[in-house]
């Protein structure tokens, strides 16, 4: 993402920032990013460019500044100067910077494929080939240096292999002054490029799994490519030791083409690979950027300097300012203001917090100033705990992709033993010239068992269900989780913006004694018009859309955590919770019952007082999806368990479980815990689907057999699940399953289609017909039949364009 974008957006809730549209514009292009960016000695002389984001800055509105080699550098957000202050000559001096920062030593790496491979440094993994990756990824690494080298050999690839597939299947019709031979030689010039050097990472992994004894994927793709690429050239170089019965058009036929599309198919397939794992590690990059890079530490002579977090310790004392993120786990010293825990806890309401109370890591922090004591920091606080869970987590092997491994093991085996068998018998059995038969059969066995089937039987049928299921709102990461979905039973869901809405509405107003309820809307509107409470705001726009007058208010006080007070139309005013109206004297007896029934409904109740006698009460509601209640019925009949687990209280959960017929209900669960629920099912013999969009989901998400995020969540909560349904819309699910099923099915059909075209093309390719028919399956036919199956594959897989609408698409 754009540094600008993504500095706007972690500031987007900040109270007290000063708004972009403010103190801000866009720095025309030639001046973002600091490259020729303003440095402000007189700040009054003209606009700033903020050296992060490269957005225009007015010196004099901006309360973002920093003093870095004698002069003062202007921001547009405080994120932008967290950055900066954590290495400045990054964004003064880009060119100075490191494009790949190389992780530090003693990180741990991993291979994707085969988890249980761990060594200290980059390299390859011993058992499958892949670059190994680290395990638990940085923010300043660049992309995959695999991914970048795989892509580029693939866009180098394509081209020729094009131009090699139109001389070879065309070439006699639009260049018939050519000479065959001449056209093998051109076909081979053209290709050799593309196997020896865009297939070489293939073929060294071929040749260590054959040194290695771990027969692979890569084994097949390698054999079938040198198979083809080896034939063709021995055919172009010398075609008089090939048969006269072996000639077509005045050349022996060549399969350049088919070595060519087997590299180009697989560099794809690989990129699309590499690119579906990177998500996989931008869920754990976008939980360690919650955490600030610097904090703001009091020293012990009374003054404040920033510093990086790493050189935080527990004991410290820090300042956050409004508008700012907490920067690590503490308690407040001093100070009061509420706190968005959004992001860890995907609760829309921010948490008062006073002295005494504790505070998490990566928070914002609302409108007040805070002073805390660090009581956890490094890899103990809430935020690295849960990064920690989330990468633990996603290190989990496929099962297809064991069972392709197994497959792939014994149909390597097989093919060889077969093309070796053939080979012998030819030569030392069969008619003169013997030995030019075995080399031809042999090589129409690996020819023909060239992998190309198999290697597009499951990726056809993921790339056209990941179309179909786009369609229709719902985004797959991966095969894995096309082949997962359909065994889930149960279903663990988030409450807030899984299940509702995820802000507060207003949801009723009452008046005592058959009072006037508008009026006790509207001068409870008018106090909240003051307040930055979520709560406070939901009443106030209630009152707009009810186009009631608001009154001024005098006197206006907020209590953290109890409500507000004021003066309006010459009454006095308080509203908000029990205990501010018993420190006021307040009699609430005439309410408590409706308002405790209320509350057992998940609602938030506030109460006013007028001039020391209670006037009424509004509650305000996280409402409930429209879609929610169908989408659960639909999810119950499909025969799948629903069960909420949600970081509201337990009697607000029980009451939208009620109100919603849940099977099981589960309040007050912090990340932990709903990993442990999740664990817990599972090891019940469940297959569990773990539906959420808030960061506090992110660690179940990956635990979860599978994760389905909502696409209205946050980005780690998408980035973590496996399955992300677009519009936030639970009834995708079920759709979802209903297209993972066919897909599945599609993958098997696809898969025995191809091995057992394989165990039919074999043999014949092998000569076991010539007794009978006098017939030999020469390698041009054998590349025919390959191609065939290939088509057979890619039709059948297209057939899941209409699965999920009520079409059979299996």
């Amino acid at each position: 993402m754009p540094a600008a974008q993504d500095e706007r957006r972690g500031d987007a809730a900040g109270a007290a920032s000063v708004a972009h549209g403010d103190c801000c514009s866009p720095a025309p292009a030639k001046a973002c990013c600091g490259s020729r960016h303003a440095r402000q000695d007189d700040p009054a002389a003209e606009p700033a460019t903020d050296p992060v984001c490269g957005m225009r800055v007015d010196p004099a509105r901006t309360p973002h500044h920093a003093e870095y080699d004698g002069r003062t550098w202007y921001f547009c957000a405080a994120r932008c100067r967290e950055r900066f202050l954590a290495d400045p000559r990054r964004w003064l001096d880009p060119a100075a910077a490191p494009a790949e920062v190389p992780a530090p030593p003693g990180t741990l790496y991993t291979c994707p494929m085969d988890p249980e491979v761990v060594r200290e440094g980059p390299g390859t993994c011993p058992v499958c080939g892949m670059a190994l990756e680290p395990m638990l990824p940085s923010l300043d690494e660049g992309e995959n240096p695999e991914l970048t080298d795989f892509r580029r050999r693939f866009w180098t690839s394509l081209p020729l292999t094009a131009a090699t597939m139109v001389l070879a299947m065309w070439g006699h019709r639009l260049l018939p002054a050519l000479a065959p031979a001449a056209r093998s030689w051109a076909e081979l010039v053209l290709s050799a490029p593309v196997v020896l050097w865009a297939g070489w990472p293939f073929l060294q992994r071929w040749a260590g799994s054959i040194r290695g004894g771990h027969p692979n994927m890569w084994t097949l793709i390698g054999t079938g490519v040198l198979a083809a690429f080896g034939y063709s050239v021995a055919a172009t170089v010398a075609p008089q030791l090939f048969p006269a019965g072996f000639h077509e058009h005045g050349r022996v036929g060549v399969y350049f083409e088919a070595a060519a599309t087997i590299v180009s198919l697989t560099l794809l397939g690989q990129v699309l690979e590499l690119k579906a794992r990177a998500r996989t590690s931008s869920a754990i990059r976008a939980l360690l950027e919650l955490a600030p890079a610097t904090a703001r530490r009091l020293r012990e002579d009374g003054g404040e300097e920033d510093v990086p977090l790493a050189s935080v310790a527990v004991g410290d004392r820090l300042r956050v300012r409004p508008g700012e993120k907490v920067p690590v786990d503490g308690t407040v010293l001093e100070g009061r203001s509420h706190v968005d825990e959004s992001m860890l806890t995907g609760e829309p309401l921010p948490v008062a917090k006073a002295v005494g109370d504790a505070v998490v890591g990566g928070t914002l922090n609302g409108n007040g100033a805070l002073v805390i004591q660090a009581t956890r920091v490094g890899d103990q606080t809430v935020l690295a705990r849960i990064v920690q869970l989330v990468a633990q987590a996603q290190r989990s092997r496929a099962p297809m992709q064991r069972l392709a491994d197994r497959v792939a093991f014994w149909f390597v085996l097989g093919v060889i033993g077969v093309a070796v068998l053939t080979f012998l018998a030819w030569g030392l059995f069969g008619p003169e010239p013997a030995w030019t038969h075995a080399v031809l059969a042999a090589v129409s066995v690996l020819i023909i068992a060239c992998p190309c089937a198999l290697g597009l039987a499951t990726p056809m049928s993921v790339m056209v269900a990941s179309g179909r299921a786009a369609q229709a709102g719902v985004l797959f990461r991966d095969a894995e989780a096309i082949e997962r979905l359909r065994e889930v039973d149960t279903v663990v869901v988030d409450k807030t913006g899984t299940l509702t809405e995820g802000r507060p509405v207003f949801r009723e107003v009452l008046a005592v004694d058959g009072g006037d309820a508008g009026e006790v809307l509207r001068l409870a509107a008018s106090l909240d018009s003051r307040s930055e409470h979520p709560v406070g705001q939901a009443i106030a726009a209630e009152a707009r859309r009810r186009g009631l007058a608001l009154v001024a208010v005098e006197e206006f006080e907020s209590t953290a955590g109890s409500g507000i007070r004021g003066r309006a139309g010459g009454h006095a005013l308080l509203l908000g919770s029990p205990a501010l109206m018993a420190r006021g004297g307040v009699d609430t007896a005439a309410l408590e019952a409706k308002a405790a029934a209320l509350r057992g409904e998940g609602a938030s109740v506030v109460m006013l007082a007028v001039d020391g006698r209670l006037a009424g009460l509004l509650a305000v509601a996280d409402a409930i999806k429209p879609s929610t209640p169908e989408a659960l019925r639909r999810l119950h009949h499909a025969g799948l368990r629903v069960i909420m687990a949600s970081g509201d209280a337990q009697a607000t959960a029980e009451a939208v479980g009620r109100q919603l017929g849940l099977d099981e209900v589960h309040g007050s669960m912090t990340p932990d815990a709903k990993v442990a629920l999740v664990q817990r099912l599972r090891g019940e013999g469940r297959r569990v689907a773990m539906a959420g969009d808030g960061i506090n989901d992110a660690p179940a998400l990956a635990a979860a057999d599978i994760g389905i995020a909502m696409g209205t969540g946050t980005d780690v909560a998408m980035s973590s699940a496996q399955v992300t349904l677009v519009r936030g819309d639970l009834r995708g699910i079920a759709q979802a399953l209903e297209i993972s099923r066919a897909a599945v099915r599609n993958m098997r059909q696809n898969l025995t289609f191809a091995l057992l075209y394989n165990g039919i093309g074999v043999p014949v390719a092998a000569g076991v017909l010539y007794p009978f028919t006098g017939l030999l399956l020469s390698p041009m036919l054998a590349a025919a039949a390959m191609s065939l199956s290939s088509v057979s594959v890619i039709g059948n897989a297209l057939r899941l364009r209409f699965a999920g609408d009520g079409r059979r698409g299996d």
